[in-house]
C-alpha cells in the first residue's frame, strides 16, 4: 500500500470547497489542496438522473492520515452524504513527498 493518498470530494459552491480545504490544511489533516470548477458531475441520486456544476477539492495526505481527514470532511461537508474518496500516489519526487510528510505532522 501507498503511504501517501490524493484524497477528493465535491461542494456546490466555490466557497465550500475553500473552507473544506482551508479547514483541513490548516489542521494539518493534509498537506495541501486544489480547488478546481466549476466541473460538470453527472450522477444517480435517490433514484433519478441529475447533472450540475460543482468545486473539486482535491487534498494531499498521508495514508495513515487518512481517516482523520475523511472523518473531518463528513464532519464539516454540508453534503448528508459527500464523495470522499482517495487513490494512492503511487509515485513521486521525493522531496514533495517528504514536504507532503512533514507538513501533515501535528505541531509542524
Amino acid at each position: 500500500m501507498s503511504d501517501f493518498v490524493q484524497v477528493s470530494t465535491a461542494t456546490e459552491t466555490r466557497e465550500q470547497a475553500v473552507q473544506l480545504a482551508e479547514s483541513a490544511v490548516r489542521g494539518r489533516l493534509a498537506a495541501g489542496a486544489q480547488v478546481v470548477g466549476p466541473v460538470v458531475s453527472v450522477f444517480w441520486h435517490r433514484g433519478e438522473f441529475g447533472m450540475g456544476e460543482e468545486w473539486q477539492l482535491l487534498l494531499k495526505t498521508t495514508a495513515e492520515g487518512y481517516p482523520a481527514l475523511e472523518a473531518h470532511l463528513l464532519e464539516h461537508h454540508p453534503w448528508e452524504k459527500p464523495e470522499v474518496v482517495a487513490v494512492p500516489i503511487v509515485a513521486g519526487s521525493a522531496a514533495y513527498l517528504r514536504w507532503l510528510a512533514d507538513s501533515t505532522k501535528p505541531g509542524a
